[in-house]
């Protein structure tokens, strides 16, 4: 029998009679990490495998959803043809037929509501020319000001953080290579073993370098195990934190006050704020002890480099953009920044995060970081789209605003491109019941997503195994996805689509392009000048290069490694410090007898986003098949509640169910939920409608709630 078997195995090995290779990116994190999908076809069936290819971020390292990405491409659920909703059911018709169904829909909608009740909702998982196409569709093809991306949920506290203390935002000011050299880093509200797996080697060669490490997260992670020092702080409370670590760098002199002098302003307004600070205050409100405080303070002062990184655990509160800024307020002020090792990285979330927000996107802005309000940047992009200045919407609101804008009746009609606002906007409920309000509703997704299900038009998108473009990594780094499996079905791609309806409204003479790489050229012109600067950029360039750093102003330029090393980019070149208070915002959830826990959210390893993605690769959603709430021993006690069970958890807005997960790495008053997940788990239906008021960002990481075992709920 054993030699049958091996015979058996051996003519199986012989069966395979071709293998393709195809060239590609991870479509998930920003790392953006290149490799290469190998199909090999054997005779009854398709074997597949992924493999890393060297490039100048990820240098061939993958992660598990890297590794795992095509399982959800060739999923069987994989939209392949357009759908039309009848009778409250989905049905295949042709591009024609919803191309003019969409047509009709449109049109009526703005005759009877006018040009801005149509509102375009974008992503930040699409490619750079898609993210740019979808600015001029909005504004050029429907007239409306409504246009906004899921990338406002992610990274518009750290963008206007940066953009308001430097002048301009990228989400490293240096690139990569320089992590291992740096002395000391600080890791604010970050857990990128699991969230950005393939950038950890940068790190851990830091640590193997002598660099001290610094963590703040109210939970220990597979993160906080690399750190010298974890200040395991209470959620919500970092700019109190970065005021008492500046407060000990002010009063032991570790300031710069040479770099102060010549390329910093408000650092006296700082300074006199901090006058009053009693660290015993900053130890209340933290839950930080002062000697750790202390610690940290002298630890990354003391050195002659260091660098500052942040994400959502600090950004995404109701003063999320303050937070940051006050982070900056140390980096600055201790002269680490536009020096070799020593700068601030925002770690992106989603694979375009950093590309998706240049180029038109964001409700205020036009391509290359332009101001839709700025008058010469009007007219500068009006020149390039071949429109009058005056044509150009003024500026809209942000994503969640537009969920209240349809609910008010001012918006009927959306556009959405990629995105799953049912699951990942806060107060999901409700963003549910005003979407559903709408007049007309389309779709363009790879799935029937939660959102999709209510929408009246799905038109079926590219993977990333078959659109090629251009995406920005969490360096700033614009890399050329290469994509050349062929699209299943009757699928077409995003820039396609949008040209598409863009011809059926009358509109085809402003986009017609014939692949990727024309709309790119024309990205290149419209960013030339402006602080994201792409011209210099080319694919031939980026097919040898393998990369380049914006800006990027000619094609001489190399690229640019280091932000800011003689002027930062507000028009004096100075960077501007602010003064932050040490209470949290009133605005943000307080505790209470009735809501006694604090619940903060985040990512686990085996899944992106809502999960649309990832819940279709079988070997990624069998490592996490349900979500779940880590809740300390002392606290489950305490309620009642065992290891494993079902609990409900609620808030002022609602409830879910999850599975309890006992951990004694958390801190005993506070909860914690990923939010991958939808309908009953979607532990955004916890989450207020308030927002930052500077960047609109959602305060996904901090809400107050209670927790008690479902067996107790059903036994009364």
């Amino acid at each position: 029998m054993t030699e049958f078997l091996l015979k058996y195995f051996r003519s199986k090995q012989q069966e395979v009679k071709s293998e393709k290779r195809y060239d590609t990116q991870c479509p998930f994190c920003s790392m953006q990490c290149k490799m290469q999908l190998l199909e090999q076809s054997i005779v009854t069936r398709k074997k597949y495998v992924t493999i890393g290819r060297n490039n100048p971020t990820s240098e061939g390292r993958l992660c598990m959803k890297g590794m795992n990405a095509h399982q959800h491409s060739f999923h069987n659920e994989r939209l392949k043809y357009p759908l039309l909703k009848r009778n409250g059911e989905f049905v295949r018709v042709s591009w024609e037929e919803a191309l003019e169904h969409i047509k009709n829909n449109f049109t009526r909608i703005q005759a009877e509501d006018g040009l801005n009740a149509l509102a375009v909702y974008g992503s930040a998982s699409i490619t750079n020319e898609e993210a740019y196409l979808l600015g001029k569709f909005a504004r050029v093809a429907l007239k409306t000001r409504y246009i906004d991306y899921n990338g406002r949920l992610c990274m518009s506290a750290a963008a206007s953080a940066a953009s308001q203390t430097f002048g301009v935002d990228r989400g490293f000011t240096n690139s990569l290579q320089e992590i291992p050299f740096t002395r000391c880093i600080i890791l604010a509200g970050t857990n990128i073993a699991e969230c950005q797996p393939t950038i950890m080697h940068y790190f851990e060669k830091a640590k193997e370098n002598g660099a001290y490490i610094i963590a703040i997260d109210p939970r220990e992670t597979a993160t906080t195990k690399i750190a010298d020092l974890h200040l395991k702080i209470k959620p919500g409370t970092d700019a109190a934190l970065a005021n008492g670590l500046l407060k000990v760098m002010i009063d032991e002199n570790y300031i710069d006050y040479a770099f102060i002098n010549e390329r910093i302003k408000g650092f006296e307004e700082v300074r006199q704020n901090l006058l009053s600070t009693d660290l015993q205050e900053i130890e209340e409100i933290t839950g930080i002890p002062k000697e750790q405080i202390q610690k940290a303070a002298r630890k990354f002062g003391k050195e002659d480099t260091g660098m500052i990184f942040t994400a959502r655990g600090v950004e995404q509160h109701t003063d999320g953009s303050i937070a940051v800024r006050n982070f900056l307020n140390i980096l600055i002020s201790t002269g680490k920044i536009g020096k070799q090792n020593c700068g601030f990285g925002a770690i992106t979330g989603q694979g375009n995060g950093q590309g998706a927000r240049e180029h038109g996107q964001k409700a205020d802005q036009l391509p290359g970081y332009r101001s839709i309000e700025n008058e010469e940047h009007r007219a500068y992009i009006a020149s390039v789209w071949g429109v009058e200045k005056d044509e150009i919407p003024r500026k809209g609101v942000s994503a969640y605003e537009i969920m209240e804008k349809i609910d008010h009746g001012e918006i009927t009609g959306m556009f959405l491109m990629c995105s799953n606002p049912v699951v990942s906007n806060p107060n999901a409920q409700f963003v549910k019941k005003a979407l559903q309000k709408l007049k007309f509703l389309v779709a363009v997704d790879l799935f029937v997503s939660e959102t999709a299900r209510l929408a009246d038009v799905i038109l079926p998108a590219s993977s990333y195994l078959e659109d090629e473009g251009t995406m920005t990594n969490v360096e700033g780094r614009v890399t050329l996805r290469e994509a050349s499996y062929p699209c299943p079905g009757e699928v077409k791609h995003d820039w396609q689509i949008i040209c598409e309806v863009a011809h059926v409204l009358g509109k085809g003479e402003y986009f017609n392009y014939s692949s990727a790489e024309d709309i790119f050229n024309e990205l290149r012109v419209a960013s030339s000048g402006g602080k994201a600067d792409y011209y210099g950029i080319t694919y031939h360039r980026l097919r040898k290069e393998g990369g380049i750093l914006w800006p990027c102003p000619d094609l001489e330029h190399k690229g640019t490694k280091r932000l800011f090393e003689t002027s930062f980019s507000h028009p004096d070149g100075r960077a501007e410090m602010v003064a932050v208070p040490n209470r949290p915002d009133p605005a943000k959830e307080q505790l209470s007898e009735e809501y006694p826990l604090y619940l903060t959210t985040g990512r686990v390893m085996s899944h992106y986003l809502t999960g649309v993605q990832t819940r279709k690769s079988p070997a990624l959603a069998a490592r996490d098949v349900e979500s779940f709430v880590e809740i300390h021993p002392a606290t489950a006690k305490k309620y009642g509640i065992e290891d494993r069970s079902l609990v409900r958890i609620e808030s002022k807005r609602g409830s879910i169910v999850v599975r309890s997960k006992w951990c004694e790495t958390i801190r005993q008053d506070t909860l914690f939920v990923p939010f991958h997940w939808a309908d009953s788990q979607n532990v955004n239906l916890l989450v207020s409608k308030d927002l930052d008021p500077v960047c609109k960002m959602p305060g996904f990481k901090l809400s107050a709630v209670k927790v008690r075992s479902v067996i107790n709920i059903y036994s009364h």
